[in-house]
């Protein structure tokens, strides 16, 4: 088993995620991004924010990532990856049913998924990106009575609710 640390799961995410990019970066721009969110959270939210989109977006299983991060690092990227569907619409229905039902230490997955999540948001409002703005402020209020717990990440919500506003929506 790897050592669960940030920079072991980050090291394992850019040698996963290979030559990916997000938008003309390289992938691990948006992980940095997300892990820079989580640090008030721990390093094991840090750890799954590396990880989030591995299984996702790379060859890399849950069982890869139980192996060398342990259990629960496995459980908070299994309820982060979306399961398979004919659409984004019909992935992120599925993943939000999930994301309604989790308890317990799981719920650290709801931290990591709303830094995700505020990480894509604030990249839109930099970046001018209105289509993808549209998509997230379109789902956002089925995306937050799935992810939203009170008082687990309270500034990250508050960001992206403001994010999401007709305020800062991007120019078309």
């Amino acid at each position: 088993m790897t050592t669960s640390t940030p920079e072991a799961a980050r090291a394992y995410a850019i040698e996963m995620h290979g030559d990916q990019k997000y938008g003309v970066h390289p992938y691990v721009h948006h992980l940095d991004a997300v892990a820079a969110l989580l640090q008030p959270y721990g390093k094991q939210a840090q750890v799954i924010g590396f990880l989030h989109d591995v299984v996702e977006d790379t060859d890399a299983t849950v069982s890869d990532v139980q192996e060398r991060f342990g259990d629960l690092v496995a459980r908070c990227v299994s309820l982060l990856t979306d399961a398979p569907g004919a659409n984004r619409k019909e992935r992120k229905a599925k993943t939000y049913a999930a994301l309604a039902l989790v308890t317990g230490d799981e719920e650290l997955a709801l931290v990591v998924k709303a830094a995700d999540r505020l990480a894509n948001v604030r990249a839109c409002v930099a970046d001018g990106h209105r289509a993808l703005w549209d998509t997230y402020h379109g789902e956002h209020p089925t995306f937050r009575t799935a992810a939203f717990r009170a008082g687990l990440c309270d500034p990250l919500w508050a960001e992206l609710d403001t994010l999401l506003s007709p305020a800062h929506m991007p120019s078309a």
